[in-house]
Parts: C-alpha cells; sequence; structure tokens
C-alpha cells in the first residue's frame, strides 16, 4: 500500500452545492490556478452535463492548469460521460468520475432501480468512460448506508471494467469514526481485486466528523485519496475540510506516517480567495484558517508561547500562509509593488491591461485607506473580475441621508444594460434604503435569504465586505460587495446578486 496520500478538491464542484455558492467561470479558473499552486493532486472543476456554464468552467481549467488533474463529475450514463471527456480534451491529466447511488434506500426511493439493473449500469459506465479517458474513479453514492455484500459486487465489478479509483462516500454524514474506518477496511479486505485501484473517502460534515472519519478511513481503512474542499465549504453542513486534513496528516507524520504532495503556505491564500469569491465567512476560531486560530489571549498562554512556542502551538503559523506583509502597501506604492503582491498572493490576471485596471483601483482606494492588506487586494481583484463580466447592472454612486429621528433615504445610480438608472427611496435605515431604491427600478421579485457584513481587515478604517442571498423560483444565489463605505458595499453586493439571478429570465430596470 502507498505511502502517498492524494488530496481530491472538490471545492468547485460539491463545494459549489452550496446554496448561494456559485461561481462564474472565471472565479473558477482563478481558484483552480491557486489549487494548483497548493499542489492539490486532483481537482474537480465541475459537472459537465449539469450546465453549459460548468462545461466550459471544465474545458478552461483543463487548458489552463498542467501540475494537477482535473477531473468531471458524471452520473452512470453515456451522455454525462461523453460530455466529460469532451470538456476535459486539452488537459494534461484528465480524469472521469461516475457514480450511482447503491443504498437500498437511494435505489428504491430515488432510483426506483432494483439492485442488479444498478450494478449493471456501473459496469457499463465505467466501461465506457474507461474507453474514452484511462483514469477513472467510480463513486458508490451514499456507500456508507449500502448492503455490504452487495457494495462489494458492484466494487469487483467496476474494478474488473477498468475503475483506477474507488470512492465510498458518506453521503449523508451519517458515519462515526471508528465505524467508517473498519467499513473501509472490511470492503479492501473483501474484494477480490481491490489492489486494483486506488480507495477514496468521501465524508459530509452533518455530524461534525466529516475530518474525523475521513481519517479513520485512511488509517484502519486504507484509504489512499481524501476528497475535501478548501474551508469545508459545500452543502448543508459541508465537506470535509482541506487545510484540517492536510496540517492533521503533516502534524502527526509520527502517525499516519503519509506523504503529501501539498504546499501548505498556499492555504490561507487558497481560504481567503473561497471566501471572498463565495462570501461564505471564514468562522474565527475555525483550525488552521480562522482568524484565531494562532491566537493567545490567556495570560499563561501568551507566557508559555513567549518563553517557548511549541508549549501551545503544535504548527507554525507561517507554515500554512499566515505571514506578516514583507512590504506595507499603500498610496504612495509603486506598480511593480502591487504586481509583485499580486504574485505573492497567488493571483494572475490575464494581461497587463487588466493589471492596470487593477492597479487604477489600487491607488483609488490607497487614497481612501492609509495601508492596503492582503485582503483588500484580494476584495479589489474579484471586484475587479466582476466588471470584467458582460453584466446588466454596475453600481455607479450613492448618496444617503441618516440623522436621528428622520427616516433614513438613499439616491442610488446605477447602469443597467449600459443605460445609466437613478432611483430613490426611504427606508428603515440606509442599507434598507438603497436596496429599496435599487428593487424600485429593477423590479427582481427576488425574496432576501442573508445580509452579512465583514470587515476584511482589524480596524475601523477597513473595508467592509458584504454579503447578500437571494432566492427567486428556487434559486439561490450571493453577491458580494466591498467599500470603505459599508452602505457602498452594500448596493454593490445587491446588484451582484441581481447580476447572478438573473439565469434564464430577464430582470431589466425600468428606463425613463
Amino acid at each position: 500500500m502507498s505511502d502517498q496520500l492524494i488530496i481530491f478538491d472538490t471545492t468547485l464542484r460539491d463545494g459549489e452545492q452550496s446554496p448561494g455558492a456559485s461561481m462564474t467561470r472565471d472565479e473558477k479558473l482563478r481558484i483552480a490556478r491557486q489549487l494548483e499552486r497548493l499542489k492539490v493532486d486532483v481537482i474537480e472543476a465541475g459537472f459537465a452535463a449539469a450546465s453549459n456554464g460548468d462545461f466550459e468552467s471544465i474545458q478552461a481549467i483543463a487548458r489552463a492548469i498542467k501540475d494537477s488533474t482535473i477531473c468531471s463529475l458524471s452520473r452512470a450514463n453515456d451522455r454525462d460521460i461523453a460530455r466529460s471527456a469532451e470538456a476535459l480534451k486539452g488537459a494534461s491529466r484528465a480524469r472521469i468520475h461516475t457514480f450511482i447511488a447503491t443504498s437500498p434506500l437511494h435505489m428504491e426511493k430515488k432510483l426506483r432501480m432494483s439492485p442488479e439493473q444498478v450494478l449493471e449500469q456501473a459496469r457499463l459506465a465505467v466501461r465506457f468512460g474507461r474507453n474514452l479517458i484511462d483514469d477513472i474513479e467510480f463513486s458508490a453514492e451514499d456507500g456508507y448506508r449500502s448492503e455490504p455484500d452487495f457494495l462489494c459486487r458492484v466494487i469487483e465489478a467496476v474494478i474488473n471494467e477498468g475503475a483506477t479509483t474507488i470512492n465510498v462516500p458518506d453521503t449523508v454524514g451519517y458515519a462515526i469514526p471508528e465505524l467508517y474506518g473498519n467499513f473501509i477496511k472490511d470492503l479492501r479486505e473483501r474484494v477480490p481485486n481491490s489492489d486494483k485501484a486506488i480507495w477514496s473517502v468521501h465524508c459530509h460534515n452533518d455530524l461534525g466528523m466529516a475530518v474525523a472519519n475521513s481519517l479513520a478511513g485512511v488509517k484502519i481503512g486504507g484509504a489512499r485519496q481524501v476528497e475535501c474542499t478548501i474551508n469545508g465549504l459545500g452543502e448543508r453542513a459541508g465537506n470535509c475540510s482541506l487545510e484540517e486534513i492536510v496540517m492533521a496528516v503533516k502534524t502527526r507524520k509520527d502517525y499516519f506516517g503519509l506523504d503529501l504532495n501539498i504546499d501548505p503556505q498556499h492555504i490561507v491564500a487558497a481560504s481567503r480567495m473561497v471566501s471572498q469569491t463565495t462570501g461564505f465567512v471564514v468562522q474565527p476560531n475555525k483550525a488552521v484558517v480562522g482568524a484565531n486560530a494562532f491566537a493567545h489571549a490567556s495570560g499563561i498562554h501568551q507566557d508559555g508561547v513567549l518563553k517557548a512556542r511549541d508549549t501551545y502551538e503544535i504548527m507554525r503559523a507561517e507554515d500554512v500562509g499566515w505571514t506578516a506583509n514583507k512590504i506595507v502597501l499603500g498610496k504612495l506604492s509603486g506598480r511593480n509593488a502591487f504586481k509583485q503582491r499580486l504574485q505573492e498572493l497567488g493571483v494572475e490576471l490575464d494581461s497587463e491591461a487588466a493589471i492596470n485596471a487593477a492597479f487604477a483601483n489600487f491607488k483609488e482606494l490607497a487614497d481612501r485607506k492609509s495601508e492596503i492588506f492582503d485582503e483588500d487586494i484580494l476584495a479589489l481583484v474579484n471586484a475587479q473580475g466582476a466588471l470584467d463580466q458582460v453584466d446588466t447592472f454596475h453600481f455607479i454612486s450613492l448618496a444617503q441621508q441618516s440623522e436621528t429621528g428622520e427616516r433614513p433615504h438613499a439616491t442610488v445610480v446605477f447602469s443597467s444594460d449600459g443605460k445609466e438608472v437613478k432611483a430613490s427611496s426611504d427606508g428603515n435605515g440606509p442599507v434598507d434604503a438603497s436596496f429599496k431604491a435599487i428593487e424600485s427600478e429593477v423590479r427582481s421579485g427576488a425574496e432576501m435569504l442573508l445580509y452579512s457584513v465583514n470587515a476584511i481587515s482589524g480596524s475601523t478604517e477597513s473595508q467592509g465586505e458584504v454579503t447578500v442571498r437571494l432566492q427567486r423560483n428556487g434559486r439561490v444565489v450571493n453577491g458580494v460587495g466591498a467599500d470603505p463605505d459599508i452602505v457602498v458595499a452594500s448596493a454593490k453586493a445587491y446588484l451582484s446578486a441581481l447580476n447572478k439571478l438573473q439565469g434564464n429570465s430577464e430582470i431589466v430596470a425600468a428606463q425613463g
């Protein structure tokens, strides 16, 4: 059994299934490049058959990424698999990931198929995929709740057909570490050809044990691939957290005895990028990447750390990317210093024109803030990416009036399909007034599910980052906006959400 643990990142596929976490093609490409810098072994770039947008994102990532295997998810049917193979053309290393449910509950209630039908479909899907691409992963959806005898038959059959990776997911987060580890171990011992494939674990966090279950699958079960996401992003309670898996295996190599390709110094940059792109804020006490992960408030702890760092720290903050700025950026900083910081943050802009535009925005921000933090730059670049997209709505300006005893009033100027629109409204506060002003012209009919404000850095001079989550006709999207003025950031976030919400329907502001 290999001593190498493969890290399979599914932030761009399973992570994106979080309500409101949908990303544009350019956003996905930017995150994929950061995952490549992190030296992730496999990047699951999307579900090619799900939409044209997903197909195009996978295609772009497959062409741009050279050092990681690029994977596309497919249901166990020829159409999905062929679509994945087409999207992956041009990839240096490509993988098709096909799945079908194997638990009695899913087969009966969801698929309405007999076990024999499921077995045959799994076999044919892997056979078809193997004729297109050599690297085939098979997942038994809801595998942990499947009957072991039947699951063994399915796994043996798909390995015979050429599956190179076998994934046994805890799809609903039901597992307990010891039981899940032994479940994987028993399957590997019972399947005659189990040594012909790499075994993988994919655990959800519904009971808060996704990382523990995954590590048990590795240590007890002998799995050599872990499927995970940055920040544990994912539907419901999320997925297994990449940063926690990586640092657990690295910090406790004495116990796990496994090697990783991952370069952990890029973990924090990846975490920030995913958080700011999706609007899903990382909680301060989140392991490894939370703002308080290496903070010590207790006097006893502070004294111990000052005397000997390892009294209370089991890993170094700088090892995962918590490094102090080497250069303080401000309004006097030049283009080269700005470009160097972009490179350090793992940000690649497509052209000199894009860098010049980002630098101009940086200088404008620097006139309003004395110091520019890494988080400010990432927020600025994300906003720049949004401006480059062909969106219906763009923020222009905002004026608001608010005083004690008077009802707040806001006037928002924005463009709609290139035409300037001016909208005014009262509200319960300046943010509410701004949103009502926009809606008075747009009339989207969307319901707001979340309004969240996060300070990008820790001072009153900080940029505010606002997330607005909207829902309409069952579709949920997040919009993110950043600005030193929190009301302006809110209006930007609302317009960003409206742009994402459009989909196939038209939302156009009334003219005149």
